[in-house]
């Protein structure tokens, strides 16, 4: 293997570990006005991930920096092309990440639902887009010869790209919901699994339509079929887990659902990594997108030395927060947070 395939794998593994980790993080965000009945619930629930949540966004960054060092073209292309898009969901994940840490500065209700509305907010906006992204990424974008994007945002947004978009909204959603009845204990718990039944029910049959769509514009690469498939059993899987109140192993069949449906996309993408919809010639490939031989050597020994630091503290971390919290845990540590009127 050249080193341009093996570092457009690595790029791969760095968006599975963003979309798996960060992808609970948008489910849980987006769960607040189904799950939190109250001012304690969703403290509760934002507790679930606070001690993780910007620890799970650092992956974005690093798989960011790793696409601009490894393949400058594909970052060049990409950044411009989809810069609105890209610049939307920079605004969500701030105005997010704000929340998490202003919305308990002051004890006013109107001031934590402001904040809490900019959670829900920030947390939907990228689980959407960055489905449409992928999307349009694997079905192709019109590219001039110097491969930069000719069309507008609005081609962006076509019936195919939108489908994917929902998709890991869904996704993204389900997986989010399953960690909190995870992490929690009491009533919250069993309305997240209830809940997490429930949305399960649409996210297999909106998460199938994108995928047999996919296998036609992939024309039917059996490399695709074949993850797209084990994908797909994995979703059942994780279901039928979350339905027999195994939050365990229905959370670990969804990170292995994303994990799938995300390495699926890009089979189907190889050995392109971004396609000319109007000519062919006009594609981004590893070949002619990557970095010199000399760069893609020296970042790969980097990448030797520092992922398996960077994935022993994120272990650790959990392991850490590994506990799981209630009404009683919020109450018990701050019991002056009585909800306001």
């Amino acid at each position: 293997m050249d080193l341009g395939t093996l570092w457009f794998w690595i790029v791969v593994g760095l968006f599975v570990g963003y979309f798996v980790l960060d992808g609970f993080d948008f489910g849980v965000g987006m769960s607040l006005p189904f799950l939190g009945k109250d001012e304690v619930d969703r403290r509760v629930l934002i507790n679930t991930i606070g001690p993780v949540w910007d620890l799970n966004e650092t992956w974005v960054i690093v798989a960011g920096a790793s696409l601009f060092a490894a393949f400058p073209e594909w970052y060049a292309t990409l950044f411009s092309g989809f810069y609105l898009a890209l610049l939307l969901i920079l605004l969500a994940l701030i105005a997010r990440g704000v929340s998490f840490e202003y919305r308990h500065q002051r004890p006013e209700s109107r001031w934590k639902r402001w904040f809490d509305g900019m959670i829900i907010v920030g947390s939907a906006v990228p689980a959407l887009l960055w489905g449409v992204a992928f999307a349009n990424i694997v079905q192709g974008v019109p590219l001039d010869a110097d491969h930069n994007y000719t069309g507008t945002l609005f081609d962006l947004l076509n019936p195919y790209a939108l489908l994917g978009g929902l998709t890991t909204l869904l996704l993204f959603f389900t997986h989010g919901v399953v960690f909190v009845s995870l992490k929690t204990i009491g009533d919250i718990r069993e309305r997240a699994r209830v809940l997490a039944v429930r949305s399960g029910v649409v996210t297999i049959v909106i998460a199938a339509a994108f995928l047999v769509w996919t296998a036609f514009v992939a024309a039917f690469s059996p490399a695709y079929l074949v993850l797209a498939a084990c994908a797909a059993t994995a979703l059942i899987g994780a279901w039928v887990a979350n339905l027999r109140g195994a939050e365990g192993w229905s959370f670990t069949l969804m990170a292995v659902t994303i994990a799938l449906a995300v390495i699926a996309l890009f089979a189907a993408l190889f050995p392109d990594v971004m396609p000319a919809s109007n000519d062919s010639a006009n594609s981004l490939t590893i070949e002619n997108a990557s970095s010199s031989p000399y760069t893609l050597a020296v970042m790969s020994w980097t990448a030797l030395i520092f992922l398996p630091l960077i994935v022993a503290y994120q272990g650790w971390t959990y392991w850490i927060f590994r506990k799981r919290i209630g009404r009683a845990t919020i109450d018990a540590a701050h019991p002056e947070s009585t909800p306001v009127a």
